[in-house]
């Protein structure tokens, strides 16, 4: 029996919002099929909306095959219990949520859109992309992929936050030179193909969403 497509919400005046992008490079992955739903921002915190998602942001995805909705990125992608690897990619899943998508949505914000420049802000949010950076620099020293000797979703999940941070990080780092480890891996994870077409329908999206206006 085939399976129903999912339903996977994400921003119709911000399509370039990277964490439903994450889950559509897992979807692309898993060759799940998959309807997007766009919805305004300011509608995320109105119902119907919030009925799906109390906490008012995307992405969410309504499964027609279990009757499950599920809200935050980190819930939508994880997999089943069991292995070694399985708490490992943990480690990495939460890093990715709670670490950086968190510090690289702040330094985006205080470098590109705060109506105030506020060199404090901008210091320390690019500093935490530093850190982040380093980490997984430091990780990937002696391996290709951050577990299990093969490419897995925490590897994809981590695209989307650099994509973003590219926009503006060339005037504060070297991403080749400063961290050769993790750029190596970056441009791996970029070139396989569910990956690649993510990011070009990412921009695609931007593009179309900027001409509207």
């Amino acid at each position: 029996m085939s399976l129903k497509p999912l339903t996977l919400w994400s921003l119709r005046d911000h399509p370039g919002t990277p964490n439903p992008w994450k889950v559509v490079m897992i979807l692309e992955e898993l060759k799940v099929p998959y309807e997007p739903k766009l919805i305004d921002s300011a509608d995320l915190k109105k119902e119907p909306y919030e009925s799906l998602n109390p906490n008012g942001r995307v992405p969410t995805i309504e499964d027609p095959n279990t009757g499950l909705t599920i809200w935050e990125s980190g819930a939508i992608i994880d997999f089943a219990a069991g292995s070694k690897e399985y708490y490992e990619s943990k480690e990495w899943l939460y890093y990715q949520v709670s670490g950086q998508g968190p510090y690289f949505g702040q330094a985006a914000w205080f470098v590109v859109y705060h109506p105030e420049k506020v060199p404090s802000a901008v210091e320390r949010y690019v500093n935490e992309i530093r850190r982040v950076s380093g980490v997984l620099n430091g990780s990937l020293q002696n391996k290709e992929y951050l577990v299990g000797g093969k490419y897995s979703f925490v590897d994809a999940v981590f695209v989307p936050w650099f994509e973003v941070a590219a926009l503006f990080w060339s005037k504060e780092m070297d991403l080749e030179k400063s961290f050769p480890h993790l750029n190596a891996w970056l441009n791996r994870v970029k070139a396989r193909p569910a990956i690649a077409k993510t990011i070009a329908d990412n921009l695609k999206a931007q593009v179309a969403a900027a001409a509207g206006k």
